[in-house]
């Protein structure tokens, strides 16, 4: 169930998988989650970072001059452009642009110029130690220019903050009243949830159960969400949490989220507290994933923060 696709981790995965991180199998789609510190860049990394040329308006596909090939032995970024928007503050989701190469020949690695945006948290440890601190204390607007060495080669990504907006930290709306046979959820003073299981048998088929009613717009196929989230097996295990970390995001697409998330989030309402009881097959099925045994049924609360 490893699926990877061109979604809001296709920035996190070329910059992050290219600096010896792995995805956490625990959690519901593929993440780049760090697994040692990562090395500081060298005078050397940042004086040839510095000699790259970058071409090119804002909002437009750049054009990168340099020698061929271009190594780095640790990710080094660099400043373009000052944006002149408002200040980035930790937490808000980012809609970005970006553009990478390969510094061995300078071939296209991946684009989102020309396309939708894609979308990053700032301060989430999914982004890498170095692009949040090279987006901390920047503004709307501003361009960087990274260098990412990897097993091969080094990669050469400008990434372009073209929006940036703020989500609350949970759901707020109408109370729904629970539904008998179902988990129960209870909630702390700040909203993280924990769960009481239900005695009986999980249901084998897709049980979406709001628990609060948001008043936003409803949420659409494809559409990126923002979420907080926790995740128990049938039993009450817990597996996975956002709660503490860094709110998640992810597009409702398939190869980017396991089909019970997509099915069970499209058509509910930004600001809703959903209740999901997944079976296996709208999961990971007869896949060991981390700790989630094979074939287990899957409870999650999410607290839908934003879609776009």
């Amino acid at each position: 169930m490893r699926r990877l696709a061109a979604t809001t981790l296709a920035l996190a995965l070329l910059l992050a998988g290219c600096a010896g991180t792995s995805k956490s199998d625990a959690s519901p789609t593929p993440t780049a989650t760090p697994t040692a510190a990562a090395a500081t860049a060298s005078p050397a990394d940042i004086a040839a970072l510095a000699s790259v040329q970058v071409e090119g308006d804002a909002g437009a596909k750049p054009k990168f001059t340099f020698t061929q090939p271009f190594t780095v032995t640790a990710i080094a970024s660099r400043l373009i452009a000052p944006g002149t928007g408002a200040k980035l503050v930790g937490g808000q989701i980012l809609a970005v642009h970006y553009y990478a190469v390969n510094g061995a020949d300078g071939t296209d690695l991946g684009t989102s110029y020309g396309a939708t945006t894609v979308s990053l948290t700032v301060g989430d440890t999914n982004n890498g130690n170095e692009m949040n601190a090279a987006l901390t204390g920047q503004n709307v607007g501003a361009r960087l220019l990274f260098g990412v060495p990897g097993a091969k080669s080094t990669e050469l990504m400008l990434i372009e903050v073209v929006g940036a907006k703020t989500v609350p930290d949970r759901a707020e709306g109408e109370a729904v009243a629970p539904v008998a046979g179902l988990p129960t959820v209870t909630l702390a003073a700040d909203g993280t949830p924990t769960l009481t299981p239900a005695t009986g048998t999980a249901s084998t088929t897709l049980v979406v159960q709001p628990l609060i009613k948001g008043a936003g717009a409803a949420v659409t196929a494809g559409q990126t969400v923002t979420v907080n989230y926790t995740g128990w097996l049938w039993d009450g295990t817990k597996f996975d949490s956002s709660w503490g970390r860094t709110k998640f995001t992810s597009a409702l697409a398939k190869g980017s989220i396991i089909d019970g998330w997509i099915q069970g989030l499209v058509g509910q309402t930004v600001g809703s507290q959903v209740l999901l009881v997944i079976p296996p097959d709208l999961a990971y099925g007869a896949t060991k994933q981390g700790t989630i045994p094979a074939n287990s049924t899957l409870v999650f609360v999410i607290d839908i923060l934003g879609a776009s």
